[in-house]
């Protein structure tokens, strides 16, 4: 059965989802139709229509929320992005190698594990910094199998010279917070399983030195890298973490953290809408919930769990000065670590991974490098 749907016009024009995260393709911030059959998903050239090409049961759509997913009576979901993916290769790419390892057999969930190809050669005992990666995609869209995750841990594998390990999670709405949470830490535990050389996974066993382990992320992947940083202090995670590297975070909050931070209510609560509806539908405390208001929830920063901390912000992210905001709480916090600060004041959210040839992208690479080998 074939029926036609009029555009709702938030996905017909730009809308307050498509400011809270700028990390996706811009072929999917501009008008445009969509055939759906089954699970598939393709662009029409109709710019001002839905059509959709299958049983009126399966196709009846419950809510939309572009440029993220589109959510069906029948429970299905379509993203509209974030859904591509590269294999790993253990063949020489930019003389870096990967492959996937299971590390949640019970939720299905993976990392990507990256090593510099000349690292097989090492002499024996000689051991690399291990980066521990959380990707974003508003805890909704994109995985590290996804072209970008893949190609920008490759290019840090290749400068930084060392091991990094990209964590798959569950995502929202299938699997709203805190699933996210629970399980990069279970990740987290999964690969200092192997700190005695006895874990599962040989690249770990091998070539990881947890005398130096960072972490790493951003967007909702530096929302997540504070957290278990964060877990890690309380848990007394050890060895202990070295450093943290949070970039452009997705925090936020009902009420702005200053003068300069976003005013407008209408964008603001439009944020809030994707994690309340979205995100953590179960929250009582909505935008102010303490995973997403991390600045303003009263929650004690001096247990930070490693000994350094690189926050990374652009001027034109939405997220801008909740970043800044995070870095001013965390140095008055009464944490022993340091605090280094990474400011782009024309850029926008991510633009290092949307747009990794920009003149500031190799700059961005080279301060994310220097925190790892310096």
């Amino acid at each position: 059965m074939l029926r036609r749907i009029t555009c709702s016009s938030s996905l017909a024009s730009p809308s307050l989802f498509l400011r809270f995260s700028r990390q996706f393709p811009r072929s999917y911030l501009t008008p445009t139709t969509f055939a759906v059959s089954g699970r598939n998903i393709r662009r029409l050239p109709t710019p001002t229509t839905l059509r959709c090409i299958c049983s009126h049961s399966s196709s009846e759509i419950v809510s939309e929320h572009p440029p993220f997913i589109r959510v069906y009576k029948d429970g299905r979901i379509e993203r509209f992005s974030g859904t591509e993916t590269v294999p790993a290769s253990l063949s020489p790419q930019n003389d870096v190698v990967s492959k996937d390892v299971v590390y949640s057999p019970e939720n299905n969930l993976s990392v990507r594990l990256f090593l510099p190809h000349k690292s097989t050669k090492l002499a024996a005992g000689k051991k690399l910094p291990l980066l521990i990666y959380f990707h974003g995609g508003a805890w909704i869209i994109e995985s590290p199998f996804s072209p970008i995750y893949h190609n920008f841990l490759t290019e840090v594998t290749k400068s930084a010279n060392c091991l990094a390990v990209s964590v798959q999670y569950r995502r929202a709405p299938e699997n709203p917070v805190p699933a996210a949470y629970e399980d990069t830490w279970s990740a987290i535990q999964w690969i200092f399983s192997h700190c005695d050389g006895s874990g599962q996974e040989d690249w770990i066993n091998k070539y990881a030195d947890f005398n130096r382990v960072f972490l790493a992320g951003d967007s909702a992947g530096g929302n997540i890298s504070h957290h278990m940083a964060m877990r890690a202090g309380k848990e007394k995670l050890k060895p202990r973490i070295k450093g943290t590297v949070i970039v452009h975070p997705a925090i936020w909050g009902k009420d702005p953290v200053d003068e300069h931070d976003v005013q407008d209510k209408e964008i603001r609560s439009g944020v809030a809408e994707v994690w309340e509806k979205i995100v953590n539908p179960n929250s009582v405390d909505g935008a102010d919930d303490p995973w997403f208001n991390v600045v303003g929830s009263g929650s004690d920063f001096s247990e930070m769990g490693c000994e350094k901390v690189l926050v990374a912000v652009a001027g034109k992210d939405l997220f801008w000065r909740q970043g800044l905001a995070y870095a001013a709480k965390l140095k008055k916090s009464g944490w022993q670590g340091t605090v280094e600060v990474m400011e782009e004041v024309d850029e926008d959210h991510c633009f290092h991974l949307l747009n990794p040839n920009s003149e500031n992208a190799p700059k961005f690479m080279k301060r994310f490098v220097e925190f790892i080998t310096g």
